[in-house]
């Protein structure tokens, strides 16, 4: 067992993405500024379901992305500068056709606190017309895939 897998997570089987907090990170107050926050869910996010099938160059040709439609974040602790975090990440669910959904916790080794929860919401879009569409099989398999990674059950069509 790593030090990683010792991390209180909130789900099995997080995909984990380590982050040092640099000093560019704070904001005026000193510590990690919001945005930030939101910066490493997508970074994590992409990192994620790329080796799964949904790389942007899928994404491209099959003119399809899941858009965030809702966030919803709760900033538990402050971390800041030279703090060494690590952000894990789930794909919840997954209606196989339009809607899923994927929740972080990024989490501090040095006093076990976890910093932040969040979810996101996602919606299916076509990229040309930004209007929402099915679900590509490809992106309902990888879905599916991280989902059984994870520990969760897909649901069914």
């Amino acid at each position: 067992m790593t030090y990683v897998d010792a991390i209180s997570w909130d789900m099995l089987n997080p995909f984990i993405m380590p982050i040092k907090v640099l000093e560019p990170h704070t904001d005026r107050l000193g510590h990690t500024n919001n945005t930030t926050y939101l910066n490493w869910m997508e970074e994590v996010s992409w990192r994620h379901i790329d080796p799964l099938g949904m790389s942007w160059a899928a994404h491209e040709k099959l003119g399809k992305a899941m858009a965030i439609t809702r966030t919803e974040v709760d900033y538990l602790a402050a971390s800041h500068a030279d703090d060494e975090l690590f952000i894990g990440t789930w794909i919840t669910a997954c209606d196989g056709r339009l809607q899923s959904s994927r929740h972080f916790q990024i989490f501090r080794p040095a006093d076990g606190k976890t910093i932040v929860r969040a979810n996101s919401y996602y919606a299916c879009i076509d990229m040309k017309s930004g209007k929402p569409t099915r679900m590509p099989k490809e992106f309902v398999d990888a879905h599916r895939k991280a989902m059984e990674a994870h520990g969760l059950t897909p649901a069914s069509d």
